[in-house]
């Protein structure tokens, strides 16, 4: 649409923008595809020779690209002000849309620090915040855009960006409830419903590729005494340091689960029983050698009795593959405790890494 038309027809024409994003809001939770519905209608309105948008990572605060369309896209960011710093980050520090009509003109911009093909030709750039609540979530960048249609729909592409940000919080509002739904609170793990779903998709990798996995069981020693001595506060914290210490001594590809109460689920991809015997004693390991909570005034003993079991050779299905390490792990707690035991070769003692 060219604005040489009426009023009234842009406004029509923004009114169906409005209507067509506000329905993609309502009918679907799929963010890439809000997403997309929102830069589609924002790069047809306004033509941009170049566009992109640009995310805030939540933990790190660097930004990264999440869609970039044209040529330069990213040289965009090499544009500095006077002042050193880039336009998007004046963006995030200042939460306010950064206007520059022609970077050859404009006073702000630092001719020394930019790119050469910004000022080959007359060059507009608009960056508008995507923000909630006062907080900068991501920038829109648009490169070389009629100023002419954008003058008078400045308030169009602020509301594009307000919707985007609406769709960002509700998609990271939805992970967090989706993350909270399969973690355990206490120690930080995925919890005993998460393992079988997990278990159930490695097993159809596993198969698919004619992969061997693993399933450590393990159960900590005598944790009733430790509850019964100090108390269930203190029982809880010493629970939450087994789970950060069990993330701190397992590979990224594996997981860890908090199965129920001092009991614990160890998945080891492509791993099979020689392997698993091995992480199994480095476990046992780091429990006989830890303090556990010594830093806040405790120095206690901790041990455990681990079962492992091995797919194929152990189980096809999940529940198989927790029965039998389950099993082997009660085995051991009928031996002495403190061991670890394989299917076929009973308990196999710490040994060595």
């Amino acid at each position: 649409m060219t604005f040489a038309a009426t009023d009234k027809d842009r406004q029509s024409y923004e009114l169906k923008i409005f209507h067509d994003v506000a329905k993609a809001l309502t009918s679907s939770l799929d963010l890439d595809t809000i997403l997309q519905t929102i830069l589609e209608k924002m790069a047809a309105y306004f033509k941009p020779a170049t566009w992109s948008l640009l995310m805030l990572d939540e933990s790190s605060e660097d930004l990264y690209y999440t869609v970039a369309v044209g040529k330069g896209c990213e040289s965009v960011n090499a544009l500095k002000l006077k002042t050193g710093e880039s336009l998007a980050r004046w963006v995030i520090d200042h939460g306010q849309p950064l206007v520059i009509q022609d970077v050859n003109q404009d006073e702000r911009i630092d001719p020394g620090g930019s790119q050469d093909e910004f000022f080959a030709t007359p060059c507009s750039v608009v960056c508008m915040p995507v923000r909630t609540g006062g907080k900068v979530l991501g920038i829109m960048q648009l490169v070389n855009i009629d100023m002419k249609v954008y003058n008078p729909s400045e308030m169009l592409l602020q509301a594009l960006a307000d919707y985007a940000a609406i769709a960002i919080e509700n998609a990271r509002a939805v992970n967090r409830i989706q993350e909270l739904s399969i973690t355990d609170d206490c120690t930080g793990l995925y919890n005993a419903r998460h393992l079988f779903t997990v278990l159930a998709e490695e097993l159809h990798r596993s198969e698919r590729f004619g992969y061997e996995f693993s399933l450590l069981f393990l159960d900590l020693d005598h944790f009733k005494s430790v509850n019964d001595e100090y108390g269930h506060l203190i029982g809880s914290k010493l629970l939450g340091q087994v789970g950060q210490s069990l993330r701190e001594n397992l590979r990224l590809v594996d997981a860890a689960f908090r199965y129920g109460g001092d009991e614990f689920a160890i998945l080891l991809p492509q791993t099979g029983t020689d392997a698993a015997l091995l992480v199994a004693r480095r476990l046992m390991t780091m429990f006989r050698t830890k303090e556990w909570l010594a830093g806040q005034g405790f120095s206690l003993l901790l041990r455990a009795s681990i079962g492992i079991a091995c797919y194929p050779a152990d189980g096809t299905t999940p529940q198989d593959m927790v029965h039998c390490a389950d099993e082997l792990m009660y085995q051991v707690k009928q031996g002495g405790r403190d061991n670890v035991a394989v299917t076929g070769q009973g308990l196999m003692g710490p040994g060595e890494e």
